[in-house]
Protein backbone atom coordinates (compact mmCIF):
# COMPACT_ATOMS: atom_id res chain seq x y z
CA UNK A 1 0.00 0.00 0.00
CA UNK A 2 1.12 3.51 -0.88
CA UNK A 3 0.14 5.74 2.15
CA UNK A 4 -0.78 9.08 1.84
CA UNK A 5 -1.82 12.07 4.10
CA UNK A 6 -3.59 15.15 3.40
CA UNK A 7 -5.61 18.29 3.32
CA UNK A 8 -8.79 18.02 1.50
CA UNK A 9 -10.77 20.78 0.34
CA UNK A 10 -12.78 21.72 3.47
CA UNK A 11 -9.20 21.49 5.81
CA UNK A 12 -10.25 18.06 6.78
CA UNK A 13 -6.44 16.06 7.77
CA UNK A 14 -6.90 12.23 6.08
CA UNK A 15 -5.14 9.36 5.16
CA UNK A 16 -5.60 7.58 1.66
CA UNK A 17 -4.35 5.51 -1.16
CA UNK A 18 -3.67 5.47 -4.92
CA UNK A 19 -3.00 9.40 -5.53
CA UNK A 20 -3.09 10.65 -9.00
CA UNK A 21 -5.01 13.58 -10.87
CA UNK A 22 -5.54 15.35 -7.42
CA UNK A 23 -7.35 12.55 -5.44
CA UNK A 24 -6.92 10.26 -3.31
CA UNK A 25 -8.87 7.10 -2.43
CA UNK A 26 -9.56 7.88 1.13
CA UNK A 27 -8.83 6.08 4.06
CA UNK A 28 -10.34 4.98 7.41
CA UNK A 29 -8.79 3.93 10.70
CA UNK A 30 -5.73 4.81 12.04
CA UNK A 31 -2.23 4.50 10.44
CA UNK A 32 -0.91 2.26 13.35
CA UNK A 33 -3.72 0.12 14.17
CA UNK A 34 -5.01 -0.08 10.61
CA UNK A 35 -6.33 1.70 7.53
CA UNK A 36 -8.64 0.38 5.11
CA UNK A 37 -9.99 1.84 2.07
CA UNK A 38 -13.74 3.69 1.65
CA UNK A 39 -14.17 3.26 -1.94
CA UNK A 40 -14.46 6.82 -2.13
CA UNK A 41 -11.75 9.32 -4.20
CA UNK A 42 -11.60 12.94 -2.51
CA UNK A 43 -10.10 16.21 -3.82
CA UNK A 44 -6.86 16.76 -2.68
CA UNK A 45 -5.75 20.29 -1.46
CA UNK A 46 -2.18 19.52 -0.61
CA UNK A 47 0.09 16.52 0.40
CA UNK A 48 1.13 16.39 3.91
CA UNK A 49 4.28 14.68 4.93
CA UNK A 50 3.06 11.15 5.86
CA UNK A 51 2.81 11.21 9.73
CA UNK A 52 3.83 13.82 12.58
CA UNK A 53 6.92 11.62 14.20
CA UNK A 54 7.25 10.82 17.80
CA UNK A 55 10.87 10.72 17.20
CA UNK A 56 13.28 11.41 14.27
CA UNK A 57 16.75 9.34 14.40
CA UNK A 58 19.51 10.03 12.15
CA UNK A 59 22.51 7.80 10.89
CA UNK A 60 25.27 9.58 9.78
CA UNK A 61 28.49 7.95 7.45
CA UNK A 62 26.26 5.06 6.29
CA UNK A 63 27.13 4.73 2.49
CA UNK A 64 30.90 3.59 2.02
CA UNK A 65 31.00 5.51 -0.33
CA UNK A 66 29.94 9.04 1.22
CA UNK A 67 32.27 8.38 3.99
CA UNK A 68 35.21 8.19 1.40
CA UNK A 69 34.24 11.25 -0.08
CA UNK A 70 34.12 12.72 3.55
CA UNK A 71 37.56 11.66 4.20
CA UNK A 72 36.05 9.64 7.51
CA UNK A 73 36.84 6.22 8.32
CA UNK A 74 34.00 3.85 8.36
CA UNK A 75 32.23 3.79 11.59
CA UNK A 76 32.67 0.09 13.28
CA UNK A 77 28.86 0.71 14.88
CA UNK A 78 26.15 3.21 13.66
CA UNK A 79 26.45 6.92 14.08
CA UNK A 80 23.20 8.17 16.03
CA UNK A 81 22.20 11.72 16.21
CA UNK A 82 18.19 13.45 16.12
CA UNK A 83 16.34 15.99 14.42
CA UNK A 84 13.57 18.00 16.73
CA UNK A 85 10.44 16.67 15.47
CA UNK A 86 9.46 20.61 14.52
CA UNK A 87 12.25 20.32 11.71
CA UNK A 88 9.52 18.22 10.56
CA UNK A 89 8.73 19.64 6.26
CA UNK A 90 5.85 18.68 3.78
CA UNK A 91 6.08 18.16 0.07
CA UNK A 92 6.41 20.70 -2.05
CA UNK A 93 6.50 23.52 1.02
CA UNK A 94 9.50 25.51 0.72
CA UNK A 95 12.48 24.73 3.23
CA UNK A 96 13.62 28.31 4.69
CA UNK A 97 16.93 29.08 5.07
CA UNK A 98 17.51 30.86 8.16
CA UNK A 99 18.28 34.83 7.38
CA UNK A 100 21.96 34.27 9.52
CA UNK A 101 22.34 31.37 7.12
CA UNK A 102 21.97 33.30 4.01
CA UNK A 103 25.09 35.52 3.79
CA UNK A 104 27.42 32.41 4.80
CA UNK A 105 26.04 30.22 2.21
CA UNK A 106 26.34 26.49 4.13
CA UNK A 107 22.79 24.62 3.87
CA UNK A 108 23.36 20.96 2.43
CA UNK A 109 21.08 18.37 0.88
CA UNK A 110 21.05 14.64 2.04
CA UNK A 111 18.54 12.23 -0.07
CA UNK A 112 18.40 9.38 2.73
CA UNK A 113 15.44 6.24 2.81
CA UNK A 114 13.37 6.67 5.96
CA UNK A 115 12.33 3.88 7.81
CA UNK A 116 9.09 4.36 9.74
CA UNK A 117 8.77 2.04 13.08
CA UNK A 118 4.95 0.71 12.66
CA UNK A 119 5.16 -0.64 16.72
CA UNK A 120 7.50 -0.52 19.09
CA UNK A 121 10.97 -2.16 19.27
CA UNK A 122 12.86 -3.18 22.39
CA UNK A 123 15.97 -5.85 22.29
CA UNK A 124 14.92 -6.99 18.82
CA UNK A 125 16.79 -9.30 16.85
CA UNK A 126 18.22 -8.30 12.79
CA UNK A 127 16.05 -11.06 11.88
CA UNK A 128 13.24 -9.73 14.08
CA UNK A 129 13.86 -6.05 13.27
CA UNK A 130 12.01 -5.19 9.73
CA UNK A 131 8.97 -6.87 11.26
CA UNK A 132 8.96 -3.25 13.41
CA UNK A 133 8.54 -1.16 10.44
CA UNK A 134 5.51 -0.15 9.22
CA UNK A 135 6.78 1.26 5.99
CA UNK A 136 9.17 3.38 4.31
CA UNK A 137 9.42 7.06 2.55
CA UNK A 138 12.12 9.68 1.17
CA UNK A 139 13.73 12.05 3.51
CA UNK A 140 15.70 14.86 2.66
CA UNK A 141 18.16 15.59 5.72
CA UNK A 142 18.67 19.27 5.43
CA UNK A 143 21.73 20.61 7.00
CA UNK A 144 23.61 23.79 8.23
CA UNK A 145 27.16 22.57 7.73
CA UNK A 146 28.57 25.39 9.91
CA UNK A 147 26.58 24.96 12.52
CA UNK A 148 26.49 21.40 12.53
CA UNK A 149 30.67 21.41 12.29
CA UNK A 150 31.37 25.04 14.19
CA UNK A 151 28.73 25.74 16.84
CA UNK A 152 27.05 22.60 18.17
CA UNK A 153 29.45 21.82 20.63
CA UNK A 154 31.01 18.40 18.74
CA UNK A 155 27.22 17.79 18.73
CA UNK A 156 25.21 17.51 15.52
CA UNK A 157 21.57 18.10 16.33
CA UNK A 158 21.63 22.01 15.86
CA UNK A 159 23.23 22.25 12.29
CA UNK A 160 20.36 19.63 11.26
CA UNK A 161 17.80 20.76 13.27
CA UNK A 162 15.96 24.38 12.00
CA UNK A 163 12.56 24.48 11.56
CA UNK A 164 11.50 23.00 7.71
CA UNK A 165 14.91 20.92 7.82
CA UNK A 166 13.34 17.30 7.86
CA UNK A 167 11.23 17.41 4.83
CA UNK A 168 9.33 13.52 4.29
CA UNK A 169 7.61 12.27 1.77
CA UNK A 170 5.08 12.02 -0.60
CA UNK A 171 4.27 8.50 1.18
CA UNK A 172 4.62 5.82 2.92
CA UNK A 173 5.00 2.26 1.26
CA UNK A 174 4.49 -0.45 3.30
CA UNK A 175 7.47 -3.63 3.23
CA UNK A 176 4.93 -5.51 1.01
CA UNK A 177 5.05 -3.20 -2.06
CA UNK A 178 8.41 -2.23 -1.64
CA UNK A 179 10.48 -5.38 -1.75
CA UNK A 180 14.16 -5.34 -0.48
CA UNK A 181 15.36 -2.14 1.72
CA UNK A 182 18.84 -2.83 0.68
CA UNK A 183 18.12 -2.82 -3.32
CA UNK A 184 16.80 0.52 -3.95
CA UNK A 185 17.90 2.87 -6.28
CA UNK A 186 17.72 6.63 -5.48
CA UNK A 187 18.79 10.24 -5.90
CA UNK A 188 19.14 13.83 -5.18
CA UNK A 189 18.85 16.56 -8.04
CA UNK A 190 18.81 20.22 -7.52
CA UNK A 191 17.46 22.40 -10.32
CA UNK A 192 17.20 19.62 -12.09
CA UNK A 193 20.92 18.81 -12.17
CA UNK A 194 21.88 15.24 -10.60
CA UNK A 195 23.66 15.51 -7.31
CA UNK A 196 23.59 12.20 -5.25
CA UNK A 197 22.60 8.94 -7.80
CA UNK A 198 23.32 5.43 -5.53
CA UNK A 199 21.87 2.56 -4.33
CA UNK A 200 20.63 1.34 -0.81
CA UNK A 201 23.41 -1.81 -1.08
CA UNK A 202 25.85 0.74 -0.53
CA UNK A 203 24.78 1.10 3.12
CA UNK A 204 27.41 -0.34 5.68
CA UNK A 205 24.39 -1.11 8.09
CA UNK A 206 21.36 -2.55 6.82
CA UNK A 207 17.95 -1.11 8.13
CA UNK A 208 17.41 -4.25 10.23
CA UNK A 209 20.62 -4.17 11.66
CA UNK A 210 20.20 -0.02 12.62
CA UNK A 211 16.58 -1.13 14.34
CA UNK A 212 18.58 -4.10 16.45
CA UNK A 213 21.25 -1.79 17.58
CA UNK A 214 19.38 0.42 18.34
CA UNK A 215 16.64 -0.70 20.13
CA UNK A 216 19.31 -2.42 22.18
CA UNK A 217 19.95 0.45 24.52
CA UNK A 218 16.05 2.41 24.04
CA UNK A 219 13.16 1.93 22.87
CA UNK A 220 11.80 2.99 19.64
CA UNK A 221 8.35 3.89 20.24
CA UNK A 222 5.88 3.50 17.41
CA UNK A 223 5.86 6.72 15.10
CA UNK A 224 9.53 7.34 15.21
CA UNK A 225 11.28 7.72 11.79
CA UNK A 226 15.22 6.32 11.02
CA UNK A 227 16.78 8.28 8.63
CA UNK A 228 19.11 5.69 7.30
CA UNK A 229 21.92 7.54 5.99
CA UNK A 230 22.81 9.49 2.95
CA UNK A 231 25.03 8.44 -0.07
CA UNK A 232 27.77 10.65 -2.09
CA UNK A 233 27.70 13.50 -3.07
CA UNK A 234 26.54 15.81 -0.60
CA UNK A 235 27.04 19.71 -1.50
CA UNK A 236 29.93 20.08 1.39
CA UNK A 237 32.00 17.28 -0.57
CA UNK A 238 32.32 18.50 -3.76
CA UNK A 239 34.83 20.50 -5.30
CA UNK A 240 33.83 23.69 -5.71
CA UNK A 241 31.38 23.21 -2.86
CA UNK A 242 27.74 23.25 -3.38
CA UNK A 243 24.75 24.84 -1.37
CA UNK A 244 21.56 25.38 -1.36
CA UNK A 245 20.57 29.30 -2.21
CA UNK A 246 16.47 30.48 -2.53
CA UNK A 247 15.02 29.76 -5.63
CA UNK A 248 16.60 26.13 -6.00
CA UNK A 249 14.40 23.67 -6.03
CA UNK A 250 15.25 19.95 -4.52
CA UNK A 251 14.09 16.78 -5.60
CA UNK A 252 14.95 13.50 -3.95
CA UNK A 253 13.98 9.95 -5.62
CA UNK A 254 14.00 6.75 -4.08
CA UNK A 255 12.98 3.65 -6.42
CA UNK A 256 9.37 2.57 -5.82
CA UNK A 257 8.30 5.34 -3.34
CA UNK A 258 8.43 8.59 -5.04
CA UNK A 259 10.23 11.92 -5.50
CA UNK A 260 9.97 14.60 -2.64
CA UNK A 261 10.13 17.92 -4.11
CA UNK A 262 10.79 21.16 -2.04
CA UNK A 263 11.55 24.77 -3.11
CA UNK A 264 14.37 26.79 -1.43
CA UNK A 265 13.39 29.91 0.17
Amino acid sequence: MHIYRFIDESGGVHYGTDYQDGRCNLCEGELFTGLTSTGRTVAVQRLLAPLEPRAILCIGLNYREHAAETGAAIPDEPVLFMKNPAALNHPDAPVVIPPRMVSEPEVDYEVELTAVIGRDARSVSVDEALDCVLGYTVGNDVSARRVQKLFGGGQWVKGKSPDGFCPLGPCIVTPDELGDSQALNLECRVNSQVMQQSNTSDMIFTVAELIAHLSQDMTLKAGTVLLTGTPPGVGVARDPQVFLKPGDVVECEIEKIGTLRNPVQ
